[in-house]
């Protein structure tokens, strides 16, 4: 019998896992890292345990260190969550070993269904319809480069091991063939340990589909509907929902029969999901089984009204299911949207830094699930996986829960460092989202031709009036107005020019006070002034909700002010996107301009290839040097022509954001 679980992960899983436990009596135990010691997940916990410093390989994939907080708590369980050990048959092995229950699937099915080689093998034999490809073990580069020319372009390189996206590359030509099998055998190595590789010939403009399954140990598998994963960026995926838009009762019981199938072929027992790639004639491939609880399994919760992560534990307590197939039924839609720390504006690159404004349970109303594992004034680190939260929503329809989630992104804001909140609500609110004809390669095709939902949205005149209106009154003191509430009265009325920068564009605006809440706000010399009415709503030191009328019409937003190194910045939220104010300096930044002398790291994290020396010769664009954060490859162009004068860092070396790299001596063309 479990008496106490331990949790091997950290973040929203983690404290997901701690939840439903709790709910059912269970004790639970949290590991951290050094890097995680004040994260939300061991809080939640009735004991946790430190396993290690902040890298990963250091701490939640030490199965020795695992094991033996397990020992030191008396937990008799673990529960792996997803990503890191969660798909390791050495864990689950391990564990066995140890006498503590693994929740999840025997050593022998994760070893079957982990390598993805051996599992399309299987499927195969079973009759199962696969894509055409490579599954062969010898892993030579000249190998691989010579089945791929046979299968022929586009074709994916995938690892055998893991998930996620990581360790996986498109390549459409022969020239991009060889840095597609080093990146994805390196990302594969660090991200599971296991380097091996496959090829699969790309089913184009086709969409994700997956099957839920879940078996016990009495024979017994049923599958509880589907779910649509299709809108990805570099085949990770950003948008899921259930039930697909394209699947029919027909085909969804096709798929769910042969998951099931699948299942029963290994004795597989929990939760697993087959995922399938599904073509425009709706015909569907096998990809992968994932052996564990996958990222978006709450869409599957809010439409069966299941909580699978209950059915995990009871499942690993040796009870059955608690329903059969025919007594499985799915209402409504639910779609979940994955929060990401990253710029989807500057190719969603990693965001590292402390989280300055994060309180979710405003947005919580009927319909509305938060799965998080951030706190306000906790920080995002380079670490661990850029994903911090999920917004899950359940509608009576398709529509009915898009625009549900899209009043859930605006509601719920995260402030400190830059995310893809506004990019999810522009994405499920686009045309092709909204038509069901996403493909898993529309969003990166988007970013290469240039389409508008993947442009920074620029301030609004209200907002810029809203941002002067908000300086002009920073010292401002409450005085209760006319009728009750309250009204943000200034203590001065002098009318003064107000230099106001965001995103490098610089305006002056000339504000005026006045005593009774009203700044009048000339938004250019020649533009008549207007007078701005803020009424205070919520706010406490930083800010909060603030309610203003402006041409009649009262509207609330969230305003919060923030101190950086820098400077007080004035945060803005409107429709999901942020808008960040300063007060112009009067001394010029002479770090503004972008100087392509000067390579910096776009972001923190771990240098992964350094590809140039000094002495080297450099055109615009050529790749300098790779950066590895939150289990991504980033690379480091040339910005000019030029030749290397100094390589400021080695493979190896954990840099941070902005720091300087490499120094070019630029051609002389390129100097003005």
């Amino acid at each position: 019998m479990l008496t106490k679980i331990l949790i091997a992960n950290r973040g929203e899983i983690a404290c997901r896992v701690i939840r439903t436990a709790r709910k059912l009596g269970y004790r639970t135990v949290a590991v951290y890292s050094q890097a995680d010691a004040n994260a939300p997940h061991v809080a939640l916990a009735d004991e946790a345990v430190c396993i290690g410093p902040a890298a990963a390989s250091e701490s939640y994939l030490k199965v020795d260190a695992l094991l033996d907080a397990a020992r030191r708590t008396g937990a008799n369980a673990i529960h792996p969550g997803y990503g890191f050990l969660s798909e390791n048959a050495g864990f689950a092995q391990a564990c066995a070993d140890a006498g503590i229950t693994f929740i999840g699937p025997s050593p022998e099915a994760i070893r079957v269904m982990g390598d993805k080689a051996g599992a399309k093998k299987e499927m195969i034999k079973a009759g199962v319809p696969t894509a055409p490809g490579y599954l062969g073990a010898d892993q030579n580069d000249e190998t691989l480069i010579a089945e791929a020319k046979r299968l022929g372009y586009p074709l994916l390189v995938k690892a055998v091991s893991g998930g996620g996206g990581r360790g996986m590359r498109l390549v459409h030509q022969d020239g991009e063939l060889a840095q597609a099998i080093t990146s994805a055998r390196r990302e594969a190595q660090s991200a599971f340990g296991d380097g091996t590789l496959m090829l699969e010939r790309l089913v184009e403009n086709g969409r994700h589909i997956e099957i839920q399954v879940f078996a016990d140990g009495h024979g017994n598998a049923v599958y509880i509907g589907e779910r649509d994963c299709t809108a990805q960026r570099r085949r990770q995926k950003v948008i899921e929902e259930s039930p697909s838009p394209v699947v029919s009762p027909a085909l969804r019981k096709a798929m769910g029969e042969s998951a099931v199938l699948a299942a029963k072929a290994i004795r597989y027992q929990g939760a697993g999901t087959i995922e399938y790639i599904v073509d425009q004639d709706l015909n569907y491939y096998f990809l992968e089984m994932n052996t564990r609880l996958q990222v978006e399994h709450p869409v599957t919760e809010l439409v069966s009204g299941f909580d699978l992560v209950e059915w995990q534990l009871r499942v690993a307590d040796g009870q059955p299911l608690p329903v059969t197939q025919d007594q499985i039924t799915c209402t409504g839609h639910a779609i979940e949207a994955r929060l990401y720390a990253e710029d989807p504006y500057s190719g969603f690159a990693p965001q590292t830094g402390p989280i300055a404004w994060w309180r979710p349970a405003a947005a919580l109303y009927e319909g509305v699930r938060i799965d998080d594992g951030i706190r306000e004034g906790g920080e995002v680190s380079p670490h661990y996986d850029p994903m911090v939260a999920k917004l899950i929503v359940h509608g009576r329809d398709r529509a009915d829960a898009i625009r549900r989630l899209i009043a859930t992104l605006d509601d719920a804001p995260l402030l400190g460092l830059k995310n893809n909140a506004r990019f999810l609500r522009d994405l499920v609110d686009h045309q092709r989202f909204r038509a069901g004809t996403m493909t898993t390669t529309l969003i990166d095709q988007w970013q290469t031709d240039g389409e508008a939902l993947l442009n920074k949205p620029q301030a609004p005149e209200d907002a810029w009036l809203l941002a002067a209106a908000l300086f002009a009154t920073r010292q401002a003191v409450p005085t209760v107005a006319a009728g009750g509430g309250r009204t943000l009265r200034a203590d001065s009325v002098t009318a003064y020019d107000l230099p106001l920068v965001h995103e490098g564009t610089r305006r002056t605006l000339r504000t005026r006070p006045d005593a009774n809440g009203v700044v009048h706000v000339q938004p250019s010399p020649t533009a008549p002034a207007q007078p701005l009415r803020l009424i205070e709503q919520g706010i406490d030191a930083r800010g909060g909700l603030v309610r203003f009328e402006l041409n009649g019409v009262q509207r609330k937003v969230l305003a919060v002010r923030i101190n950086t190194e820098t400077g007080a910045e004035l945060h803005l939220v409107v429709d999901a996107a942020t808008f960040v104010f300063t007060e112009a300096s009067p001394w010029p930044d002479q770090h503004a301009a972008l100087d392509p002398s000067r390579a910096l790291a776009p972001v923190a994290g771990t240098v992964a290839q350094v590809l140039v020396q000094p002495g080297d010769a450099v055109a615009e664009g050529q790749q300098l040097l790779s950066i590895e954060a939150m289990k991504m490859e980033m690379w480091l162009t040339a910005q000019a022509a030029g030749t290397v004068k100094a390589v400021h860092a080695k493979v190896g070396d954990q840099v941070q954001a902005k720091a300087l790299l490499i120094d070019i001596e630029l051609l002389e063309t390129n100097k003005d």
